[in-house]
């Protein structure tokens, strides 16, 4: 049996959506101009960027072109990847994770406008150091499983938009009619394992409410679920890339599709894919227990 989430099964599935008729856009490029038949081609960039220059020349040499997302890490950005995978022609796009970082420095859940305006100024900051690499126009968060913020709390007090940001993908895009598939938890069915990156995380919007967000989140958004949009998420359900292409093949899935790819996890060597099996198996059971406590 063919070994899953290896470079030759990612470009297999990119070949196999090409040939069922679907484009590939950007997340900016989408946002501009929304297209049916189309997979909305994102990567988070969480480790391993070394990873994401072997997806995106895959991707560049099949004429795909996709949206990368890179965290600030205590590295910093990698600007080598950053520009090389730019230079091919992708989108590079801030993985933001700045409440998680300033909630474990406040330590005060009470504080929660104070500790928003603190990542607020570290958003502000890791972006301008981004956009010296490559041009930016569209950001999305990092799940940061390990805390108990989303940082997606900011944009209760602040609005990117002031700061040239079109697009954030579980803010700002409707999947009523549009398909989220993700590889976390290295499997496409790895909603349990996930804190964050997921359809449905606020169906029918948060108990409070958006009233009083800077930015309110789109209705039928991942941040502010519909019934029809829940609808959708739910009648489609993957857990090998396998699963995928054969519905692709069979005609079974909707036009529209966002699809989110780790790059790390997907590699051709043995050693590398044999750990990040083995790592993933870990952070799920971790990932398992930190959502039945929360």
């Amino acid at each position: 049996m063919a070994r899953d989430f290896t470079l030759s099964s990612f470009r297999n599935l990119l070949q196999t959506l090409s040939g069922a008729g679907y484009s590939f856009s950007t997340v900016a490029g989408y946002a501009r101009m929304p297209r049916s038949r189309t997979v909305v081609l994102r990567h988070d960039v969480d480790a391993s960027p070394g990873n994401s220059i072997c997806t995106a020349l895959s991707e560049k040499a099949l004429g795909i072109r996709g949206t990368y997302y890179f965290r600030y890490g205590r590295h910093g950005f990698d600007s080598g990847a950053i520009r090389q995978i730019s230079g091919m022609g992708h989108e590079a796009g801030y993985h933001y994770e700045d409440l998680a970082f300033a909630w474990r420095r406040a330590n005060r859940a009470d504080r929660e406008q104070e500790t928003a305006a603190a990542a607020f100024e570290s958003f502000r900051f890791n972006l301008h150091k981004l956009r010296e690499i490559a041009e930016i126009e569209t950001i999305c968060m990092h799940g940061s499983p390990m805390s108990p913020a989303d940082s997606r709390l900011m944009w209760r007090y602040f609005d990117y938009k002031d700061h040239g940001i079109m697009t954030e993908p579980y803010m700002d895009i409707s999947f009523e009619d549009m398909l989220y598939l993700t590889d976390t938890g290295r499997r496409w069915d790895g909603s349990a394992f996930s804190l964050r990156d997921k359809a449905g995380f606020a169906k029918k919007g948060s108990p409070e409410g958006y009233g009083d967000w800077k930015v309110v989140p789109l209705q039928g958004s991942l941040m502010n679920m519909t019934d029809r949009s829940a609808a959708l998420q739910a009648k489609y359900q993957f857990h090998e890339t396998a699963d995928i292409e054969k519905a692709a093949r069979a005609a079974k899935l909707p036009d529209k599709i966002m699809m989110t790819v780790h790059p790390q996890r997907w590699d051709d060597m043995i050693i590398p894919w044999l750990s990040e099996l083995i790592s993933q198996k870990a952070k799920n059971s971790v990932k398992y227990f930190l959502i039945k406590i929360h």
